[in-house]
């Protein structure tokens, strides 16, 4: 089970300021699962305008997290890393539920779970939470896909 600190999840993930969501990851078990750490502060680009006077997490950016962490799970089980040449794309979005507002100040800890791969297509389930409640759950479906030559056009 292996912990990564931001420096390593930079090399996992193509994402950068501001929308990298994943901070830390605190366990991976390549195959199997992932936790990871989404630090949410004041400073959040989007906090200005969602909004201004009461500042709350956009749910689609939690998915985000959710998948971002699901990506580092698919890199660390496939043995790769993230390039220049790949890209990490949603194939689908299933049972998405929105339980409580996420505000500054919390810390998302995101449990994903790998259920299966198919043909390219990788299938977890993945759940946010702030301390013990369940703040946002959803079915992922990603894939990797390698991007083509841009000169060869």
């Amino acid at each position: 089970m292996n912990s990564m600190d931001i420096h390593q999840v930079l090399e996992y993930l193509p994402h950068r300021y501001p929308f990298l969501l994943v901070d830390r990851v605190l366990s991976c078990e390549p195959g199997k699962s992932i936790v990871a750490l989404k630090n949410v502060t004041i400073n959040e680009p989007f906090f200005g305008g969602h909004f201004p006077h009461h500042p709350v997490m956009p749910g689609v950016l939690i998915i985000e997290a959710l998948a971002q962490a699901a990506a580092i799970l698919t890199f660390k089980t496939a043995g790769g890393k993230a390039d220049e040449n790949s890209v990490y794309y949603f194939v689908g979005i299933d049972n998405a539920r929105f339980k409580k507002p996420v505000t500054a100040g919390d810390t998302l800890r995101l449990n994903v779970a790998l259920e299966r791969t198919v043909r390219g297509i990788w299938k977890f389930k993945a759940e946010a939470r702030v301390e013990d409640a369940v703040v946002a759950e959803a079915e992922l479906m990603c894939t990797v896909r390698t991007l083509k030559d841009e000169s060869s056009r």
